[in-house]
């Protein structure tokens, strides 16, 4: 156990029920822009403890959802409730316990990362009592320790991404929202990003809750996920326990012509459950065995097959049933990301 661990670190089993307040509970939360529904009153509550994902296409209402929790926007109805506090009527009381780290750069590189979160610190009122102590802590715990004296512009893309969650535990956190956590990263980086986020998660008890174009990361760090779609929730599970309950196997096809007009097939072979352009995706029981029905049922109807392969259930499997497509990033997200590559290359 680390030596700063917040009091309410509690030993468990992933997923299993907690014998504590919420960290997070939204329920019938709406809001709307000049008319448009941006949230449409969703309701989803995260556990202590917890690494929750919220998943979507652009537009589903991630970021709006995310701004109410940090007390950035005021919901048009419904509550947000951070540890048992009302996020409008107390926000000054839920940003004492919530952590944000942004897509966007948030790290000065013309500073040390010593200097980055001395002035994190004094923004967030940390006492100078224990100012010190905290930068310490946060600079050993996230691999930084060596490098707090070095100008940030000469750290490299994993580097600064570590340093802005520093910025966040110089605070203490009991609740840690990371928008997209591996953006702009190399493989290697955002592996060792994730393996950051999980010992935070196992060894101080940080909640985290995290938006993420990457069903891989969602599926490595979730206990539990939910997936919006034109500002409701679609969804809300365990990634293994969603994935589950797709059932059996998923058959792929890459069809030609006609075939793009496929939306069903007979029911005792399968579903659809999703498609991206000439590739049709297929859930059945048994992949061995549907796809010789499949391909003659095609063949019947005049649809031309250019290629065939099955899997089992994936989470992109998943988001392709609920959110009815495939991410598209969107400007903001590669804005974004291309800002953290160009950041980290002229570091260099």
């Amino acid at each position: 156990m680390v030596k700063y661990a917040p009091k309410f670190i509690r030993n468990r089993e992933r997923g299993g029920p907690s014998d504590f307040l919420k960290a997070l509970e939204i329920s019938g939360l709406t809001k709307v822009y000049s008319g448009f529904r941006a949230v449409d009153s969703i309701s989803f509550e995260v556990e202590e403890g917890e690494v929750f994902g919220l998943l979507g296409p652009n537009g589903a209402g991630k970021t709006t959802t995310i701004k109410t929790v940090v007390t950035i926007s005021r919901p048009t109805s419904g509550r947000v409730v951070v540890f048992g506090i009302d996020a409008v009527e107390r926000p000054d009381a839920v940003r004492e316990m919530v952590g944000y780290v942004p897509q966007a750069v948030s790290v000065d590189g013309d500073l040390t990362g010593y200097e980055n979160l001395l002035i994190f610190s004094k923004l967030s009122y940390v006492s100078k009592r224990g100012r010190d102590e905290r930068i310490a802590f946060a600079l050993r715990y996230m691999g930084l320790e060596e490098r707090a004296g070095e100008l940030v512009k000469h750290y490299s893309g994993g580097m600064m991404r570590r340093l802005e969650i520093a910025q966040a535990l110089v605070n203490r956190p009991r609740l840690l929202i990371l928008d997209e956590p591996s953006i702009g990263l190399d493989p290697a980086s955002k592996r060792q990003m994730w393996s950051y986020l999980k010992r935070m998660n196992r060894e101080m008890g940080t909640t985290v809750l995290l938006t993420t174009h990457d069903m891989a990361e969602a599926d490595e760090l979730c206990d539990r996920i939910a997936i919006m779609n034109e500002g409701r929730i679609a969804v809300t599970g365990s990634p293994s326990g969603l994935k589950a309950a797709i059932g059996g196997d998923v058959v792929s096809l890459t069809l030609d012509g006609d075939g793009m007009q496929l939306t069903g097939i007979p029911e005792e072979i399968g579903s659809v459950v999703g498609r991206d352009g000439p590739v049709v995706k297929i859930a059945t029981r048994d992949a061995s065995r549907a796809i010789p029905k499949l391909i003659q049922y095609l063949h019947e109807h005049g649809v031309a097959v250019s290629s065939v392969s099955f899997d089992r259930p994936s989470l992109d499997d998943v988001f392709l049933r609920y959110a009815k497509k495939t991410f598209e990033e969107g400007e903001g997200y590669r804005e974004a990301r291309m800002a953290r590559r160009v950041f980290a290359r002229r570091s260099r």
